[in-house]
């Protein structure tokens, strides 16, 4: 099986178990192996015996790709990658093997909410990468064998991760990076057995790799209950449960009001219990969506608890929608981190 082979095989696996891509927000890590391929590069050589150029490129080799980085919920990631990969040289009169290592600074943009299962991803990046030529020769004149010295780099990057919903915060990724290395680097070796200089150029690198990432503290997202059309009754009665930032998790105050609200709705004749989500606007809609249905999903655990009939509510998520108190994007306000339990 080849490469592309390997990566649709990895990408329709992936399918039935990925759900709810949303945006990386906070520290995320990330692992990832493939293969190499060094597509272009020029290579001269000169000593008081000879001399010699040559355009060549190299075999696909294997590749490993180490990250850790940060997303801001929006779409937008930062991430420091450090790299390693190895080609066998190929060309007519050029042979042996390069090892490229180094680290790279990347910024790159999710596409949020294109797809339930499917984040798609474009970025760059620009940094410091060595070189290493070993066994190499030039003809049938000589040796080299040397590292060469470090050089800028840049890179252009085009991927895709597909979030494990069994896992959350976990998601494969498959990622194309090309990078290219900036000047000239010179190196000593020997050259008809002689002392010689060789200069490379024009690194031009095409990476194919898979892998995984991880996302700490990632909440699972859900989508939002369907409301039950029943006709409302003339009785009334609403109680509010406020949480804590990014968090669905009910305080003891929060426990007190659930209690009260289920107490008090054996005193009345009630339809139903709805129970309704809400969120601040700091985070994506997307993810703010998935907040508001589990803050409304641990009200509704705990009215259960405290004796409310399951089949008596209803659970509903807004996201950032009807704030308590309007306020621009991207605003931490606590009262519009709620749950609202309506007695009908």
């Amino acid at each position: 099986m080849n490469f592309r082979n390997a990566l649709v095989a990895a990408t329709i696996l992936a399918l039935p178990v990925a759900a709810n891509a949303q945006a990386v927000n906070g520290l995320y890590v990330g692992g990832a192996a493939g293969v190499n391929i060094l597509t272009s590069e020029t290579l001269s050589g000169s000593s008081s015996k000879g001399a010699g150029n040559a355009s060549f490129s190299g075999n696909a080799g294997p590749a490993v790709d180490l990250s850790i980085g940060y997303g801001f919920g929006n779409g937008i990631r930062v991430e420091l990658q450090d790299n390693y990969s190895y080609s066998s040289l190929k060309g007519p009169i050029v042979g042996g093997n390069e090892q490229r290592y180094g680290v790279m600074g990347n910024v790159l943009y999710d596409f949020v909410g294109l797809s339930t299962f499917v984040q798609p991803y474009v970025g760059g990046g620009v940094g410091y990468q060595w070189t290493k030529e070993q066994n190499g020769h030039l003809g049938t004149t000589g040796f080299v064998g040397r590292s060469t010295p470090g050089a800028f780099a840049y890179q252009g990057i085009v991927g895709a991760a597909f979030p494990i919903v069994q896992a959350p915060g976990l998601a494969l990724t498959v990622d194309y990076h090309f990078t290219g290395l900036t000047g000239n680097r010179t190196a000593g070796g020997s050259l008809a057995g002689a002392p010689a200089t060789f200069t490379y150029g024009r690194d031009y690198n095409s990476t194919f790799l898979v892998g995984f990432r991880y996302a700490f503290g990632a909440p699972v997202v859900q989508q939002a209950a369907q409301t039950m059309a029943v006709a409302p009754s003339p009785v009334s009665r609403s109680y509010i449960v406020f949480f804590d930032w990014d968090k669905a998790v009910l305080t003891d105050r929060a426990r007190q009001i659930v209690a009260e609200a289920a107490a008090n709705s054996t005193k009345v004749q009630y339809t139903r219990l709805e129970v309704n989500g809400y969120t601040d606007t700091s985070g994506t809609p997307v993810y703010n969506q998935g907040l508001s249905v589990r803050r409304a999903q641990s009200v509704a655990a705990e009215l259960v608890k405290d004796g409310v009939p399951k089949s008596a509510i209803t659970i509903q998520g807004f996201g950032e929608t009807h704030p308590l108190v309007p306020t621009g994007p991207g605003v931490r306000e606590p009262q519009n981190r709620r749950v609202e339990i309506i007695i009908k």
